[in-house]
């Protein structure tokens, strides 16, 4: 395979397309020895294989610095693969899944060592019958790498003649707005954004791509999704450990830049977005970017910070070893951003996210205005509840009058639970829906170059507050290892209109688990 260069050192880019590659195709996992790669990425490789969604005859190949053989990347390639039941028709398909599975080491930064690779590729790809060769390069790296692992394979691994070239790049994309723009620009230099996929796995979880269809397939929720109707959304992120030994990586990013300025506000995006001429992905994320663009900074004012101290028998954040002992750093964090357009103006969008809470959950909670009073009083708000996980379901809770011989309201839930509703069906894991989009080159679900940029400068400002570069940091509130978060985040909440039900009523989500 030849491998074109120009005068000034660079390989000239092709056109691509956003056809599926469904022969002759190489995924390339940099990065394969890490935790990401061993714990999501090569494990999706493997689900999509098991259900036929690979291309045919496709080749998974392995590359970072550590020194092992193929062996020892097989067993660490599959050990997050699940197989409870030791069902032998699985363990045949983990073999045939090791047999297309090859690994490569060598360094980030040496070119010699991207020859070897392409060397290898190269080989691999003499045995195809067709002169067709496509490549899918996933970087499960961390972003100090990016620019030159980008530079290296598009000099030294790039297909240039009958084949695709695609990479998947994994986040953060920088640490504010300066560095996201430095790091995108740095990747444009190597790869076009037709060739670039962004990757946020919230995008690919199944109620994520469900909100499209609940919000524009339905008359029913489409005509009271605007501030008319809605006083307040909640998108909520709660996890129920801390950092546990592995704060160093957490203290330099922290739960804004880990978790709501991407997750979070990509769900943001999807609820507040106009509805989109059809479902091609330009057509959907110039929708998202227009709702974004009209979100301005957030305001301290709308922020609150918080850090978990130790409770229950766990520890503290700062008890953390690999945690500075006088770190600022927060492990909880709700703010509130506003859209200003005629849909939401008005209307608080809140995003909490937080570790070391009462529970693992995700869910959008969507609070509707108070009836008109008079002959109701008191009587429970209207809410849509969208549970991202675990339990994948929707609520809408409404007012209905108590069985029996009096008239009084009381709130209860329609209920669509997935796993009581679709039986028989499997939920994919994010990650293999979006490799699934990556192979098919719709970008839909990933994060286009303005929208990130967009993105950074709704959260940047307050970002640089927290980091001290605008005067003192502000000191998170402590709140209790395995609690609800800060006691203050009651009164935060309320302040923008949320209204609590009455303690007699709960939803049915909590008793999920036994599912």
């Amino acid at each position: 395979m030849t491998r074109a260069r120009s005068l000034s050192g660079t390989i000239p880019s092709m056109e691509t397309t956003h056809d599926e590659l469904k022969d002759n195709t190489i995924i390339v996992v940099l990065g394969a020895s890490g935790d990401l790669a061993k714990k999501k990425t090569l494990p999706a490789l493997f689900g999509l294989y098991r259900q036929g969604f690979l291309p045919r005859d496709v080749k998974i190949v392995g590359y970072a610095r550590t020194k092992m053989d193929r062996d020892e990347f097989h067993k660490r390639a599959t050990s997050y693969i699940k197989n409870p039941d030791n069902d032998p028709e699985i363990a045949t398909s983990i073999q045939h899944f090791k047999d297309l599975s090859t690994y490569i080491s060598g360094s980030y930064e040496d070119g010699a060592a991207f020859d070897t690779l392409n060397e290898h590729l190269e080989e691999i790809e003499s045995h195809y019958q067709s002169k067709e060769c496509n490549r899918i390069f996933y970087f499960a790296l961390p972003p100090s790498v990016f620019v030159p692992v980008a530079k290296n394979l598009k000099e030294h691994c790039y297909v240039t003649k009958g084949g695709v070239n695609r990479v998947i790049v994994e986040k953060p994309f920088g640490k504010d707005l300066g560095s996201a723009r430095e790091l995108l620009s740095s990747l444009k230099q190597y790869w076009t954004e037709d060739e670039t996929f962004r990757i946020d796995h919230y995008l690919g979880k199944e109620m994520v791509k469900n909100l499209l269809v609940l919000r524009f397939a339905n008359v029913a929720l489409g005509a009271a999704w605007d501030k008319n109707s809605v006083s307040n959304v909640q998108i909520t992120f709660k996890e129920p450990f801390g950092t546990e030994g592995r704060g160093g990586y957490f203290d330099e990013f922290g739960i804004i830049r880990d978790v709501l300025q991407n997750h979070l506000l990509q769900v943001l995006s999807v609820l507040a977005m106009e509805r989109p001429v059809s479902f091609a992905a330009e057509d959907i994320r110039d929708e998202k970017v227009k709702v974004l663009r009209c979100i301005p900074p957030i305001e301290r004012d709308d922020t609150l910070l918080g850090q978990y101290v130790a409770a229950n028998g766990k520890p503290g954040y700062l008890d953390d070893e690999t945690v500075p002992p006088t770190s600022s750093c927060p492990t909880f964090a709700a703010t509130t951003l506003w859209i200003h357009n005629p849909r939401w103006e008005g209307v608080p969008f809140i995003l909490k996210a937080g570790k070391a809470l009462n529970e693992a959950k995700v869910e959008v909670r969507i609070q509707f205005k108070d009836v008109t009073q008079g002959i109701f009083k008191d009587i429970a708000r209207n809410e849509l509840v969208i549970r991202i996980q675990p339990s994948e379901a929707v609520y809408l809770k409404l007012n209905a009058k108590t069985p029996g011989l009096y008239t009084r309201a009381i709130p209860t839930e329609m209920d669509l639970t997935y796993k009581r509703r679709f039986t028989e069906s499997r939920i994919p894991e994010a990650y293999e829906a979006l490799i699934l989009d990556a192979l098919k080159g719709d970008h839909s679900n990933f994060v286009r170059h303005d929208e990130l940029d967009v993105a950074w400068k709704i959260f940047t400002p307050i970002l640089h507050w927290i980091d001290g570069q605008n005067g003192p940091r502000p000191r998170p509130v402590n709140y209790p290892y395995g609690s609800r978060g800060p006691k203050e985040l009651e009164a935060f909440i309320t302040k923008y209109g949320y209204k609590r039900s009455g303690e007699a009523y709960a939803w049915p989500v909590t008793n999920l688990a036994s599912l």
